[in-house]
């Protein structure tokens, strides 16, 4: 991992052209729309680009720590962002998301995701409430089954929650690739908002069965892991970003592996994540400018299937 970052901070150093140019000016993103797209279910348009925060936010929160992550909150908001996700399952990120969102401007944006990760509707009633508590929000907007644990005895309480406004959207996740064939099932019998996957550059198998389906049922899709984990940035360490990129506004390689991934017809945001304020100010820039159609995708699938 902090081998991964270091390297990233090589690549910040080489921001050329359009991308820094619009980071750095004043009001950039105040003046700009940033790029979004339709939750299927509702209507309600989101940012293409979250943020995650499973290790990055599990930091604690301590003084030290809430200083040093208040900038990369900032600036998410400052760029656009709103959609936030979290778990229990991550340490203390929902405890440090709680204190930060005080201290930030433009909070009031907020699209509030996190998870139920526990066995038994009891026990995940008492794990959701105390999400809320340490998050301070009146309600989540989106409530997740992590990874499908006890997915089918979590429904009925989420979908009571939901009718009864103590939730607005209901979810399901997995990630790292697994789990396939039975989230297809649980989307096939399931009327979910949103479902949560990994998916990118690195991982395109759900084009086969999962986008498609997700399409059909009308549910907004949300990219995990968009980064491997930062293994992308090894895959690439030290090439060119290649002519086309200028073509979508990406000045750097965490913009095209991000543009890739929200410019999937059935995908409706990624949510990479950093505990860095200039890593962040990088992945925002995907928040804006054009996004590939299909047929520079497919030059954009083959340039990195070759290096």
């Amino acid at each position: 991992m902090v081998k991964r970052m270091t390297q990233r901070r090589r690549f910040l150093q080489g921001l050329t052209g359009l991308g820094l140019a619009l980071a750095l000016e004043p009001g950039f993103a105040a003046e700009r729309a940033p790029l979004s797209k339709p939750i299927p279910s509702s209507g309600e348009r989101i940012p293409v680009i979250g943020v995650g925060s499973w290790l990055t936010f599990d930091s604690g929160a301590s003084a030290g720590a809430l200083d040093r992550l208040q900038p990369v909150l900032q600036t998410f908001f400052d760029n656009g962002g709103r959609l936030i996700d979290s778990s229990p399952m991550y340490g203390t990120a929902e405890r440090v998301i709680g204190e930060l969102l005080p201290r930030v401007k433009g909070k009031e944006a907020l699209f509030a995701a996190t998870k139920v990760w526990i066995y038994g509707q009891a026990l995940g009633r008492r794990q959701m409430e105390a999400s809320r508590k340490l998050w301070g929000v009146p309600r989540f907007d989106l409530m997740q089954i992590h990874n499908m644990l006890d997915w089918e005895g979590h429904l009925d309480v989420l979908r009571e929650m939901k009718r009864e406004g103590r939730l607005r959207y209901i979810g399901i996740t997995t990630s790292h690739g697994r789990r396939h064939d039975e989230l297809l099932q649980a989307m096939q019998k399931t009327d979910f908002d949103f479902v949560q996957f990994t998916y990118g550059l690195h991982d395109r198998e759900p084009e086969r069965r999962l986008l498609p389906l997700a399409a059909e049922r009308r549910m907004a899709v949300i990219a995990n892991r968009p980064f491997d984990g930062g293994a992308l940035f090894d895959r690439v360490r030290g090439k060119p970003l290649p002519g086309w990129a200028a073509e979508i506004d990406c000045a750097n390689w965490a913009q095209v592996f991000l543009k890739f991934a929200v410019s999937h017809p059935a995908v409706t945001c990624a949510i990479p994540a950093t505990s860095n304020p200039a890593h962040m100010l990088e992945n925002m820039g995907a928040n804006f400018g054009r996004l590939p159609d299909a047929a520079l995708r497919r030059r954009m699938a083959q340039h990195f299937d070759s290096l």
